[in-house]
């Protein structure tokens, strides 16, 4: 009877550190970093349980055992608690770090810029190249853009602001363009509320559009409240605004990198050497500097300027200046 009883006891002590074993190494388990050398994407879809999460992760050799992540939801009654999406796992994370964070639901944020400057087309090239994005849009026609997207129809032009947005997986095209056409919108509001007074500007529209033009013919930002002056006074005295980038928008396809005298004299809508006042349209999505700059144009008596090369300009307030300029920084250098 002596010997049962000790058979008993040892079996249960046996039972004890055998249990007590399996609990250190479980709890080992959850602070032991995931097998990631880099950072690794994992995309949990609509319908996913954390066990399947979980084995998934254990054939691709990041989790040793998926036991031990099942069990810790099971702990924290979490299981059922893990949200759809695309998250990015980072060196160093351990199954505890991982549940936490399948659980917030803080996905991956993939990233859009539109880059100012550019146009309308150019913008929906660089969105249809986005591989993240959901596309709905199609080849749609710029006429129909705006109405496709929800707002009343138009002209497309200008009206998205360049910036850079942050989306998740699955996004649609759609949602990223009507973010950046409603934070024009406001940008837009904002500046026209505090412009200076005087301009020969009707409406926030009119600011669209000579901030467009303003924001083709320089990339330095500290030249464009001068550039904008130059063309708020050519606007004040009924003077031809005569604006290269204007003329190459309305080449369309035709433009090859050049203008040549006949394109100066061709009659079309935004050929501003032969058309008083502003384009009909923007030719091109300005970001808010240009904006301001056109509201808060520079003081002075500049009516002309030329590129002199190095992406900065010479500023003239008569015909003959204008003139020398050109031939020593253009003419003489061809």
């Amino acid at each position: 009877m002596k010997k049962l009883i000790w058979a008993g006891l040892l079996l249960i002590v046996f039972a004890v550190a055998v249990a007590g074993w399996q609990w250190r190494q479980y709890r080992q388990a959850l602070d032991r970093p995931l097998a990631l050398r880099e950072p690794v994407t994992l995309e949990i879809k609509r319908g996913e349980s954390l066990k399947s999460v979980a084995r998934r992760l254990e054939r691709r050799g990041i989790l040793e055992d998926h036991r031990p992540l099942l069990w810790w939801a099971f702990e924290k009654k979490a299981a059922g608690d893990i949200k759809v999406g695309e998250y990015l796992l980072e060196p160093g994370m351990t199954p505890k770090a991982l549940l936490s964070l399948l659980v917030s639901g803080k996905v991956r944020q993939h990233r859009f810029t539109i880059v100012e400057g550019w146009t309308v087309k150019q913008a929906l090239q660089a969105l249809q190249a986005q591989s993240e994005v959901k596309h709905t849009l199609g080849e749609v026609a710029p006429g129909r853009l705006l109405a496709a997207l929800g707002f009343p129809p138009g002209h497309p032009e200008g009206r998205f602001f360049p910036d850079t947005y942050f989306f998740t997986r699955g996004t649609e095209d759609r949602e990223i363009l009507r973010r950046a056409y409603r934070r024009m919108e406001r940008v837009l509001a904002e500046e026209w509320r505090a412009r200076a007074q005087g301009l020969p500007l009707k409406d926030p529209y009119q600011a669209l559009i000579l901030a467009s033009i303003v924001e083709k013919e320089t990339g330095r930002r500290e030249e464009q409240p001068k550039i904008a002056g130059v063309f708020v006074r050519r606007l004040q005295k009924g003077m031809l605004l005569q604006s290269d980038p204007t003329v190459i928008y309305g080449m369309g396809e035709t433009y090859q990198g050049n203008i040549r005298r006949h394109d100066l004299r061709a009659p079309t809508p935004y050929n501003t050497y032969v058309r008083p006042g502003l384009p009909p349209t923007p030719i091109a999505l300005p970001g808010r500097d240009a904006l301001h700059a056109v509201l808060h144009p520079a003081p002075g008596k500049a009516l002309y300027f030329v590129a002199k090369g190095d992406g900065s300009h010479v500023f003239s307030a008569t015909l003959k200046e204008h003139n020398r300029a050109v031939y020593r920084y253009q003419i003489r250098r061809q």
